[in-house]
């Protein structure tokens, strides 16, 4: 069985096999570096949910096992009920104020331009032009000005990947984390201070306004921090592995039935678990399927595993763009349900009906490379060859 907390499995694209051996045999399993695994989809849920059992404030990700979570108590990811119901409440407020549909155009125009590189030459990479996806949704929804955008790109990369060579900035992972981390806090400061001074129609504006509950400037920091990562953990990956799946057989079935977009979208979310991965902490001993885990002990809930178990979805390991229904894990679940989703589906829906619009077919050409990371799942390399539909 290969090690769960190496990079290089899911660079590899093995986590499937490693997660199928564990639901099989080992479904919550102990190890070697001190943390359980928790593999099934009714486990994975369980602990996503029950906050009374398992905290999210000592670390949600692999890359903080051993350490103490600076932002615990501060972000919605990192906080438990009750005091993440009352810093959700006012972000929910002030982004229902905000129809999604009023972001539909600008996504629309940036999705042409991310995809216009396929009608101009004989291939290009998908997955490098689709980096651009959170901030075409990000850059209009929080007001972030065009020449900033290509900086952002950088350091939520290095954020989301540290592990991965070709997005380190500061020379190994544990350096590059701290970095971006240290670099996006005070870019969104400086931008929450602007807005402050001078509001606009944007989000951040809303946030500090009587409408968003004038919340302070950490807490807007943090949610506009929280907003971005999420986009760009979601969008960018589960487009490019996606559209990888698809290339194999099955792209023209989809692309003919308009009908399937919405609960296509489901299945790509299905597919791709783009975050791979969340981390809990034992809040008292508790029984997982037969297995006793004392209080205090580190527990990562395989998202990815739970949306290709057999007990839940028929056929795992089939993309099925008429999958219904279809209650994937790749928004979480409970409380910390990502309050974005709504927003990552209609940029994913507008994506897929673009792409199917400009292009008839799609190939891939040349090796696609995976990101090395335990919890990003998506291509950074994907070289596509794309059949224009006439008239473009």
């Amino acid at each position: 069985m290969r090690d769960l907390a190496d990079p290089a499995l899911f660079e590899a694209g093995g986590q499937h096999r490693t997660w199928r051996w564990l639901r099989e045999n080992d479904p919550v399993h102990r190890h070697d570096r001190g943390f359980w695994s928790v593999t099934r989809y009714a486990d994975v849920d369980r602990v996503l949910r029950d906050h009374t059992c398992f905290t999210s404030e000592r670390g949600t990700l692999l890359n903080l096992l051993g350490r103490d979570d600076p932002a615990a108590g501060r972000q919605l990811a990192a906080t438990d009920p009750p005091e993440h119901d009352r810093m959700r409440a006012p972000l929910r407020k002030v982004m229902d104020l905000r129809s999604a549909a009023a972001y539909e155009p600008s996504v629309i125009t940036a999705i042409t331009g991310l995809l216009a590189p396929g009608l101009d030459g004989p291939e290009f990479d998908l997955a490098a032009a689709v980096r651009g996806l959170p901030l075409a949704l990000a850059g209009p929804l929080l007001g972030l000005p065009d020449e900033d955008r290509p900086r952002l790109l950088t350091l939520v990369m290095a954020a989301s990947a540290e592990d991965d060579p070709d997005y380190q900035v500061a020379g190994d992972a544990s350096g590059t984390l701290r970095r971006a981390h240290r670099e996006l806090f005070a870019y969104f400061l400086h931008l929450v201070r602007e807005r402050a001074r001078t509001p606009g129609e944007d989000l951040i504006s809303l946030m500090l306004s009587p409408d968003g509950g004038r919340m302070d400037p950490g807490t807007a920091v943090s949610n506009c921090y929280s907003l971005l990562l999420g986009a760009s953990v979601t969008l960018p990956n589960v487009v490019s592995s996606t559209v990888f799946e698809l290339a194999r057989g099955g792209y023209r079935a989809w692309a003919g039935r308009p009908e399937l977009l919405r609960d296509g979208v489901e299945e790509a979310l299905r597919w791709a678990s783009p975050g791979s991965h969340f981390m809990r902490h034992t809040t008292r001993p508790v029984r997982l399927s037969g297995v006793d885990l004392p209080a205090g002990e580190p527990v990562v809930a395989w998202i990815g595993s739970a949306n290709r178990d057999p007990a839940v979805f028929a056929d795992p390991d089939t993309f099925d763009p008429a999958r219904t229904p279809n209650r994937h894990l790749a928004f979480g679940s409970g409380h910390h349900y990502c309050i974005g989703s709504h927003l990552a589906r209609l940029t994913l829906r507008l994506f897929f009906a673009t792409l199917f619009a400009t292009f008839a077919d799609v190939e891939v050409v040349g090796e696609p490379v995976r990101v090395r990371s335990t919890f990003l799942t998506g291509f950074k390399k994907l070289i596509i060859s794309g059949t224009p539909r006439r008239g473009q």
